[in-house]
This record gives C-alpha cells, structure tokens and sequence, in this order.
C-alpha cells in the first residue's frame, strides 16, 4: 500500500500550522511546542501559550491521519495546498467541533474548553482525570453503572440549544454508519481492503484477517438495511471511553471532550460506548476483570432496554448489535492500515497485537445476526464470543 507522504513530514507540517495559529490567536506570547499524542485521526499536540497548558488539534482535510498518508485525497503537494483554503472555511471540521463546545457547555454538559480556534487548528484546555477506559480497567465491578452515568450525562442533547447547533453544523463524518460506508462499499472500499494490514500484519496472518473481515462488512452491508426504530435524535457522535474523564472521581459527574453532534438513531452512542469498550476488553483485558466487565456491560444495556416492549426491545438490541460490529469493524481497519512510520496509540497497538481475536468475534457474531435468530439469545451469545475472545 502506498504512503504520500511520510510521518515526519506530516508532523512537521502540522506543527508548523500550530505554531502559526497560536501566534495568530494570542499574538506576542511564547509558544512551546509539547509532546504529540499518538494518534490515526486527527494529529494532537500540547503545547504552552505564554504560560498556559492548552491541547492543540488539527486536522487536514477534515479527514484521519491515514487517508491522508495513505493518498486518499491525492499527493501530498495538493493536500498542502487544499488545506489553507480548508482550515480557513467556517464549515471546516474543527470550526464545527469548537462551535458544539459551546452549544454542550451553553446546555449544561461539562465539556473540554474551548480557547480558540484558528488556521484549522482548534486549541481546548487540558481536562485532567481518569477517563471511563481507565475506571473500566480498574474498577470492572463498576462497569454498568459508569456506563450508565456517562449516557445519563448526555439527556441534555436534545436541549434546543445543543439541537439547534447539531442541525446547523452537523459532524456526520464522525457517524458509526457513515463511516462505514464511505470506506466500505464500491470499488474503493474493495482496494482497501486488498491492502488491509500490510504494513502492520505477518503476510500469512494478513491474508487470513482479509478474508474474515470480507465476509464480516458483506454480512453488515446487509445488516445495517433493517428500517430505523424512530425518529433520529441528537447524538454526541464520538463517544468513545477515553472521550469521557471523571476528575471529580467516578461518583461524580463526567467531563466530555471531542464531540460529533449529529443526527442518528437512539442506540448510537450505547453501540460505540459497548464497541469500544468491548474491544478494549479483547486487547488488555484486567486481572480477573472480564466477567465482571461483561455483567456491566449487560446491566447497562438491560437498563436501556427495561421501558421498552418487547417487540421494540429486540429491535433495539439488533440494530445496537449490528452498529457495534460496525463501528469495531470500522477502528479495527483503519488501525490495520495505519502505515508503519505513524505511532499508534498504545491501545491501538494492542488491537493490532490481538486482530485475530478481535476477527474471530466480528465473524461469529455477524453470523449469528445473519441467522436472524431471537436478539435477546443473540446478545447472550455475543456476550459469550466476547469472553471466548478476551482469553490470553
């Protein structure tokens, strides 16, 4: 597979557009350069600005890391040359993440600050903390109810203020089914897959990973065809564990960062919360933690599930099964195709490390929900194929 262009030049790129924009937003006051947090999408870096620790993000193209090395929109030289007229549009990605910060924090969720936004580098202060990966890992008795805090936290979504914003300036390319087609369906998505894992996997295993997740988005292609529950609702869009911090501690209430509002069904975030969640459980699984984690897991879902009737449950429970698969399919390959010189995130590296597994439950699962059997036997299934997935 192809690289455009390598992962110095494109550090030093994006640094230099750092540097450039925090002296355009606080003229006159030294700017120093931190460490880069690792990263397959958008490219993070702390830096101090006269003083003052701040996160600075900054995304080209509105589009992750690896497409842009990987030449999905084109050669390196137009790229550089796309971004400035990029960065500058008030549509441009980070302008739209800035702008749901203050819409979340105007309707009474704790959210990452905003300190300014420039150049197409968005700068937020640090929220310090645990994060739900984190109490997860440490606390896996604890599963269901951190779980259900971190969703209860998100009612103020549909708030006219933060509505009002997700319709105006929507983040719908960071949607789990969005997501999944772009990347997946028609010619692209084929040569995509053809090259899954070059750079990351032993030939052998490659080739076996290949095959698996072919059939695995062949099945889910169909899936995701089943009608919608309802009308769609305001979603926080990228609702990933290491997205939520809990600095007062986990009985107290979250702190969110790197929202995506946008439009979808209800069971969207629940699938990303249990898809990421899941998936960490697979890569590093805690000390004794698996069945304890897989209860809360379970607990959390059954929560969500108790108001509804039972016809309604089991189709809630299907499409929540179908959008998880999808999106762990969707992290899954993009951290597969992530070339050799970009540094994962350490828990990235620990998918790749446990693919197979991973692949194995994406299988199962997939054709489980193919058979078109009873959800609720079906999810006990999943649940199952996960702790099968999570041995060492």
């Amino acid at each position: 597979m192809t690289t455009v262009v390598d992962a110095a030049a494109l550090s030093d790129f994006c640094s230099g557009q750092i540097r450039d924009a925090a002296s355009t937003l606080w003229p006159g006051q030294e700017a120093v350069l931190g460490p880069v947090a690792p990263s397959v999408t958008g490219y993070v870096q702390q830096i101090e600005v006269g003083g003052r620790p701040l996160f600075a993000k900054h995304s080209l193209l509105g589009v992750s890391l690896v497409s842009v090395m990987r030449g999905s929109c084109g050669s390196w030289e137009k790229v550089a040359a796309e971004q400035t007229a990029y960065a500058a549009s008030p549509t441009s990605l980070l302008h739209r993440e800035a702008a749901h910060l203050d819409a979340l924090a105007a309707g009474g969720l704790a959210v990452a600050r905003a300190a300014g936004c420039d150049g197409g580098v968005l700068f937020t202060e640090p929220v310090t903390g645990p994060t739900l990966a984190d109490l997860v890992f440490k606390s896996p008795e604890r599963t269901g109810e951190l779980l259900g805090r971190t969703l209860s936290a998100l009612e103020v979504l549909q708030r006219p203020v933060v509505a009002e914003q997700a319709d105006r300036a929507a983040i719908n390319e960071r949607g789990i089914d969005a997501t999944f087609r772009r990347k997946f369906n028609g010619i692209s998505g084929r040569a995509y897959l053809d090259h899954l894992g070059t750079d990351r996997l032993e030939e052998r295993t490659r080739r076996g990973v290949s095959v698996i997740v072919r059939q695995v988005i062949a099945r889910l292609l169909r899936l995701r065809l089943a009608p919608t529950l309802g009308p769609a609702q305001v979603l926080y869009g990228d609702l990933k564990p290491e997205h939520v911090f809990f600095p007062d501690g986990p009985d107290e209430l979250p702190v969110f960062i790197d929202p995506g509002l946008q439009r979808g069904p209800a069971h969207a975030d629940a699938a990303k919360l249990v898809s990421r969640t899941v998936l960490s459980l697979i890569a590093v699984p805690p000390p004794d933690g698996t069945t304890a984690i897989l209860d809360g897991i379970d607990a959390f879902v059954q929560e969500l599930l108790q108001p509804m009737r039972r016809a309604m449950g089991g189709l809630y429970l299907r499409k929540l099964l179908v959008t998880w698969l999808m999106d762990t399919t969707n992290i899954a390959t993009t951290y597969l195709s992530a070339p050799a010189g970009l540094p994962l995130p350490e828990h990235a590296g620990a998918v790749v490390e446990r693919v197979e597994a991973v692949c194995t439950l994406l299988d199962r699962v997939s054709a489980l929900l193919m058979a078109d059997a009873d959800p609720a036997a079906s999810w006990r299934l999943a649940l199952s194929h996960v702790a099968k997935a999570a041995r060492r």
